[in-house]
C-alpha cells in the first residue's frame, strides 16, 4: 500500500519516478507476427487462431461468372497490393437444404456468389524450412450443396495434433458445376459437365506451386472427405487431369463408383434449359443470365412433380475416360494408398432427417420403404435374414440396417475390395459403431458422425457428438490415424489397436469406438445376404 502511495507522489511531483512511470505505460507494443505469405498471383495476410496461422478466402482461380460459366477454371489475376485473407471466402450458389438438429452447432459460410473458387489454409509455420504434409479437404453436400467454411472444417486443431497443413476448398456446384452441354453446344461445352471437378484440379496445382510457402510438403498431399467429398476423392483417383497431384486418399461414407453417362446428363441438362427459358441452339444466353435466374430454374427441376435430374460428374471421354470405379479401380491412382470407411448407422441421418416417423415404423411401412432399396423378390429372404442377424431389432432398426448397407456400405465394401484386387497399394476400412447420446441416443451413430472426430473438433460439435469423455476419446485415436497416413500412408498410431490392411482374404475392418478394435470380416453375414443384389447407383 505504501509502495502504491508512493508511486502515486512521485507522478504528481514530475520528479524521476514520474519518468519512469509513464515509459512503462507508454511503451508500444510488439508489432504482430509477419502473417504474410508470398503465393504466385501476390502476397497474402492471415491471422493466428492459437498459434496456428490462418489463411482465408484465397482464390485459387478466376470468378466462374458470364462466359467463363460451364468452362474449365481460370487463373485467376495477379494483384499487386497484400490482399487480407481473414475471412471465408464464397460459397457457390445453391438450393438451402434443412439441416437436423445434430447439426445445429456446426456453422457454415453464408454468403454465395459465383466468385466461388477460393480456398482456406491452416499452418503451423512460415518460412521454417519444414516440409508438413498436406491435408486437402473436399467438402460434402454431395455435387449440390455444401462448403469447405464451416467451423467442423477447422483445421487449427489437426495442425496442432499433426505438425501438418490443412486445405479446405470451395467449388462450382449442381449445375454451375456439372451442367453437361457438350452433345447439345458442341465442343467448346466438351468438359461442362465436370467443370466442378476441374475447379478442385486447380486448387490441387494451387496446393502443388504454393503450399512450400505455407511450411507443407506438395509431394506428400493427402485428399479426404466425406459423405459428397468422399465421392469428389473417388471421381478425382479417376481422372487423368490430377495425376500427380495428391499421393494419399481417403473416402468417408461417400464411396462413388459410377458416372453419368453423357445421354443421362444430356437430358438432365435439357429439363434445366426449359426451365430457364433457354433455347438449345442458343447457349450463349445461359451466360446472360443472372445467377438468381440459374438458381430459380435449379429450384423448379428439383421440386417438380417426379424423378429429379441429376447434376453430378458425367463420363466424358475427356475428364473422365470411364466410370470412376466401374468394373473396377482406376488405373490412374493404383499407386495412391487408401482409407475408405462408414458410420454404422448412416442412413438414420440421410433417410430420416427429414423424415422422423422413420423411427416409429411397423411392419407395412418397413416393406413400403424398402421397396425403393430390396427388389420385391428379394424381400422376405433379407428381412428374415437381418432378423436372426438382429433378433431384437425393431422395424426401424430393420430398415436404418438395411439401407445403410445398401445405399452405403455395399458401395465401401466394392471400393475396398476393387482396390485392393488391384495389388498396387494398399487400402484400409474402417466402420464408426459409437453412438452419439444426442437426442436420446436414437441417432445410433449417424452419417457425419465422424466429422467432429477426424478434425478433432469435439467443441464446436456438441449437437452432433454431446458431452462427456468420451468423444474426445473417439477424436484422439481417428485424427491420429488420418495424421499418420496424411505422413507416411499407414494410418497405424499408437492411439489405435493394429490395424492391418484390407486383403479378400481376412477383410480386417477397424472398428473405432471408444475402445477400438480390428473385427476380420466385419458384418460378413450381412454382405453374404445382400451379395446376390446389384449396388445402388448414388445420384446427386
Amino acid at each position: 500500500m505504501q509502495s502504491g502511495r508512493r508511486a502515486l507522489l512521485g507522478l504528481a511531483a514530475g520528479g524521476w519516478a514520474t519518468g519512469r512511470a509513464v515509459a512503462a505505460t507508454t511503451r508500444k507494443p510488439p508489432p504482430p507476427p509477419n502473417i504474410t505469405v508470398e503465393t504466385h498471383r501476390g502476397k497474402v495476410r492471415g491471422t493466428l487462431d492459437d498459434g496456428i496461422k490462418v489463411f482465408k478466402g484465397i482464390p485459387y482461380a478466376a470468378t466462374t461468372a458470364g462466359l467463363n460459366r460451364f468452362r474449365p477454371p481460370k487463373p485467376v489475376k495477379i494483384w499487386s497490393e497484400t490482399r487480407d485473407a481473414v475471412a471465408y471466402g464464397p460459397m457457390c450458389p445453391q438450393l438451402a437444404a434443412e439441416r437436423g438438429s445434430f447439426a445445429a452447432s456446426w456453422t457454415t459460410g453464408k454468403e454465395a456468389a459465383e466468385d466461388c473458387l477460393v480456398l482456406n489454409v491452416w499452418t503451423p509455420a512460415l518460412r521454417d524450412q519444414r516440409r508438413r504434409p498436406v491435408m486437402v479437404w473436399l467438402h460434402g453436400g454431395g455435387f449440390y450443396a455444401g462448403s469447405g467454411s464451416s467451423n467442423v472444417f477447422a483445421g487449427t486443431r489437426l495442425c496442432q495434433r499433426g505438425d501438418v497443413v490443412v486445405v479446405t476448398v470451395n467449388h462450382r456446384l449442381n449445375v454451375f458445376g456439372f451442367l453437361y452441354l457438350a452433345r447439345i453446344g458442341g465442343a467448346e461445352y466438351a468438359e461442362s459437365g465436370n467443370a466442378g471437378m476441374l475447379d478442385l484440379v486447380a486448387a490441387l496445382h494451387w496446393v502443388h506451386e504454393n503450399i512450400s510457402a505455407f511450411g507443407g510438403d506438395p509431394a506428400n498431399v493427402t485428399i479426404f472427405g466425406q459423405s459428397g467429398g468422399g465421392a469428389k476423392v473417388s471421381t478425382l483417383m479417376a481422372m487423368p487431369q490430377a495425376r500427380g497431384l495428391f499421393h494419399k486418399a481417403i473416402v468417408q461414407s461417400g464411396s462413388r463408383l459410377e458416372g453419368l453417362t453423357p445421354e443421362e446428363a444430356t437430358k438432365h441438362a435439357q429439363t434445366f434449359l426449359a426451365a430457364v427459358d433457354v433455347r438449345p441452339n442458343d447457349l450463349l444466353q445461359l451466360s446472360k443470365l443472372p445467377t438468381d435466374k440459374l438458381v430459380a430454374g435449379l429450384k423448379a427441376v428439383m421440386e417438380a412433380p417426379g424423378p429429379k435430374p441429376d447434376y453430378s460428374p458425367v463420363v466424358d471421354g475427356i475428364v473422365l475416360p470411364k466410370g470412376p470405379w466401374q468394373p473396377d479401380a482406376p488405373v490412374v491412382s493404383a499407386a495412391i494408398p487408401m482409407i475408405v470407411g462408414t458410420t454404422r448407422t448412416e442412413t438414420t441421418a440421410l433417410l430420416a432427417t427429414n423424415a422422423p416417423e422413420d423411427f416409429h415404423m411397423d411392419e407395412a411401412t418397413l416393406r413400403k420403404r424398402l421397396a425403393a432399396w430390396v427388389p420385391d423378390k428379394d424381400f422376405a429372404r433379407v428381412v428374415a435374414g437381418f432378423r436372426k442377424i438382429m433378433p431384437e431389432a425393431s422395424p426401424s432398426d430393420l430398415y436404418f440396417a438395411i439401407t445403410t448397407d445398401r445405399r452405403v456400405r455395399q458401395q465401401a465394401w466394392a471400393q475396398a475390395e476393387r482396390k485392393a484386387a488391384q495389388g498396387a497399394a494398399a487400402v484400409w476400412l474402417y466402420e464408426l459403431d459409437w453412438s452419439t447420446p444426442v437426442d436420446g441416443g436414437k441417432w445410433g451413430a449417424p452419417h457425419s458422425l465422424d466429422l467432429a472426430f477426424v478434425f478433432d473438433n469435439v467443441a464446436v460439435s456438441e449437437s452432433m457428438v454431446g458431452g462427456g469423455p468420451d468423444p474426445q476419446r473417439l477424436a484422439e485415436q481417428m485424427s491420429s490415424a488420418w495424421i499418420a497416413f496424411a505422413r507416411s500412408g499407414n494410418p497405424n498410431a499408437d492411439a489405435i489397436p493394429q490395424w492391418p490392411p484390407f486383403v479378400p482374404g481376412s477383410r480386417a475392418t477397424m472398428v473405432f469406438d471408444v475402445k477400438s478394435r480390428v473385427v476380420n470380416d466385419f458384418r460378413g453375414d450381412e454382405r453374404t445376404l445382400l451379395a446376390s443384389l446389384p449396388l445402388v447407383k448414388v445420384s446427386r
